[in-house]
């Protein structure tokens, strides 16, 4: 067996991402991938990210340590099914999903229980595909393994170093856990997110006032209502007992809303907004979870001409990139006149102390 050699069922964001991570701290292993996209192959394949690229789950993938599963959930079963041929006993299987349940139970049906991780590296982007995947995505992420209940546990630690090797954060769960946990801090803030943005663009003016006067606090809270709907699509369906309940809870908490401010209960209303505040303030910063940070920056700026361009070339000399610049209009909630957003916590820091020197003023959130 070749110890070296890594499978991939499905190059897009997630995979791409943990594929690159693989060739970024292990440059001698062998990655091959299916996908049905032939340039998404093309691309991987010309970036050197990929050694061999299959038309087909084929003799390929004959003798890999691990083949990651990385195609949308409602299709990772079935591609279990064609790999059967290609298993043997040191061999882990394992997917990328944010559902676990379906898969885990496809596993136990096809006697696969020795060899199948459930994995979710809990990074992502509200991109897709393969062209915005990126070796650092998964790297400070929590990394969540669920084993099967039948499966040795020295491929559990195996796994668990590899993880930790791609500086991830690897965590074990069980896979009902898993569903239940990502069910209520991930699925039904996506779906809360969607619901909240068609509203608004149902009861949007005929001249789209609210579309042009949204605020950044209903953009930052909306944002992952951009993510791909092909993948929510297939999330709600793989989870949708787990989601039902919880969106049976959450409409019972928005009903007793409603109630407090119909009571007009001043004090209980009071007590909602600050036991939120205090909580959300309580949750940690330091690694990427499901709904990812922004590190963002606000700052005051003249109008005039070159403004920008100046905060551009103060920051690209000192080699900060910025992931995206832009003037806010509506300053209800916000304070700053320019928004600037980096691509990690780093640079966004960088940037506080550099543009501080400059005597801007600045924004942190």
């Amino acid at each position: 067996m070749n110890s070296k050699k890594i499978g991939f069922i499905g190059l897009g964001l997630i995979g791409g991402s943990i594929a690159k991570a693989i060739r970024r701290y292990y440059p001698d292993y062998k990655i091959i991938a299916f996908d049905h996209n032939k340039e998404t192959l093309a691309l991987a394949t010309r970036e050197s990210v990929i050694h061999v690229a299959c038309t087909s789950i084929d003799n390929n993938f004959r003798g890999c340590s691990y083949i990651f599963l990385c195609a949308p959930a409602g299709y990772n079963t079935s591609y279990m099914e064609d790999l059967l041929p290609f298993l043997h006993p040191d061999l882990i299987l394992t997917d990328v999903g944010s559902v676990k349940t379906p898969i885990h139970k496809e596993a136990e049906k096809l006697g696969l229980e020795d060899y199948f991780i459930g994995g979710h590296p809990m990074a992502g982007s509200e991109k897709s595909g393969f062209s915005n995947s990126r070796p650092l995505l998964i790297e400070n992420a929590y990394f969540i393994l669920t084993p099967s209940p039948g499966i040795p546990k020295e491929k559990v630690d195996s796994y668990t170093a590899f993880a930790k090797s791609l500086h991830s954060i690897p965590l074990v769960l069980d896979y009902q856990t898993h569903d239940q946990v990502t069910g209520t801090i991930s699925h039904l803030p996506h779906i809360i997110a969607a619901s909240l943005v068609n509203f608004v663009r149902d009861a949007d003016t005929a001249d789209e006032l609210m579309k042009h006067l949204a605020a950044g606090g209903f953009k930052d809270i909306t944002r992952i209502a951009s993510s791909s709907p092909t993948m929510w699509q297939h999330i709600c369906t793989q989870n949708k007992d787990n989601i039902s309940r919880l969106l049976e809870d959450y409409i019972g908490t928005l009903s007793q809303a409603k109630k407090l401010i119909e009571q007009g209960q001043a004090h209980k209303i009071y007590d909602m907004f600050d036991h939120a505040g205090s909580y959300r303030d309580s949750m940690p910063d330091s690694s990427a979870g499901l709904i990812k940070k922004s590190f963002c920056i606000y700052c005051d700026i003249l109008d005039e001409s070159g403004a920008i361009a100046t905060i551009a070339t103060i920051l690209a000399s000192n080699a900060i990139s910025m992931k995206n610049v832009g003037i806010v209009h509506n300053r209800e909630f916000e304070e700053g006149v320019l928004r600037i957003e980096f691509y990690d916590e780093s640079s966004c820091d960088r940037a506080v102390s550099l543009l501080k020197k400059h005597r801007y003023v600045i924004y942190e959130r």
